[in-house]
């Protein structure tokens, strides 16, 4: 073979081999663009759903139906004892809550105790943000339920009985509204076709929504949130522990020398007095 052939054919392999690799460059750049576009577009899709969650969560609650006897901006609070009482007890609860399972369960006869003798107004918030974390609905549930033994009138012996028999928190018992209806039973009258009805369409669910948007644009982080008259009194108020002691002591000072309230229905009282209502009380969104 001359030299000249074999000039030729190194030639035309060294052609074919730098096109080969320009194929391949090409061939790689290609699978880069169409992984580059994939993932912009996952991405776009991400961003855009990222931004309806969003707007998901930030559009304003209106809801559609408030329990019997609820006060306050939107009827979001859930008004216990005498409106006319000179104290008023400002409770943020979440149903699954353990600590508000603990707080209840020591204080909860207490408090029924000051409400009855006229001395405190509880304004309470069922909130129910705990579902978010902690996989299930009992929050949502379980505040539906009490705001259904609301319109019915027995918010506070459910609200005491739910308590009372509050699963683990990673236990979405609430989540089953047989359970719910079920709890009922051991409060008189509250086991009604009604209140079975409103629990299974889940009635309030609107109002549940509003009442936990109201707790996030509050200043509060955690539950329960108790105030006394606008001040923090859990888990201490200044140096002292909140106790069933110290709460009597605590609304006794602030009540002292003022004219006690006059006990109405639990959970259906009168509309609040101009002098111990939410209105005049200084907790941020307290209804």
């Amino acid at each position: 073979m001359s030299e000249k052939n074999r000039e030729g054919k190194r030639t035309a392999r060294e052609r074919m081999q730098a096109e080969r690799v320009a194929d391949e460059a090409r061939t790689r750049k290609k699978k880069k663009l169409v992984i580059g576009g994939v993932v912009l577009a996952v991405i776009a899709a991400a961003v855009v759903t990222g931004v309806v969650v969003q707007n998901e969560r930030s559009k304003p609650e209106t809801p559609t139906a408030a329990p019997a006897g609820a006060i306050g901006d939107k009827n979001l609070v859930i008004p216990v004892g005498a409106a006319d009482a000179p104290s008023v007890l400002t409770v943020y609860e979440d149903p699954r809550c353990p600590a508000c399972g603990i707080f209840e369960r020591e204080l909860a006869p207490t408090i029924d105790q000051l409400e009855d003798q006229g001395k405190i107004y509880t304004n309470a918030h069922v909130v129910s943000f705990i579902d978010r974390a902690v996989s299930g609905k009992g929050s949502k549930y379980g505040a539906n339920a009490l705001a259904c033994a609301q319109d019915a009138g027995h918010y506070r012996d459910f609200h005491d009985v739910l308590y009372r028999n509050q699963p683990e928190e990673t236990n979405d018992a609430f989540g089953n509204k047989a359970t719910l209806i079920n709890l009922a039973k051991q409060v008189n009258g509250l086991d009604t076709p009604a209140f079975e009805a409103c629990v299974n369409e889940n009635k309030f669910g609107g109002w549940v929504s509003a009442v936990q948007q109201d707790f996030d644009k509050s200043s509060y982080k955690s539950t329960p949130t108790v105030l006394l008259n606008g001040q923090p009194i859990y888990p201490k108020n200044g140096n002292e522990e909140i106790t069933p002691e110290n709460l009597v002591k605590w609304v006794d000072a602030a009540n002292q020398g003022k004219q006690l309230g006059t006990p109405g229905s639990h959970g259906q009282s009168p509309a609040p007095s101009s002098t111990a209502s939410e209105a005049n009380n200084p907790s941020p969104n307290a209804g």
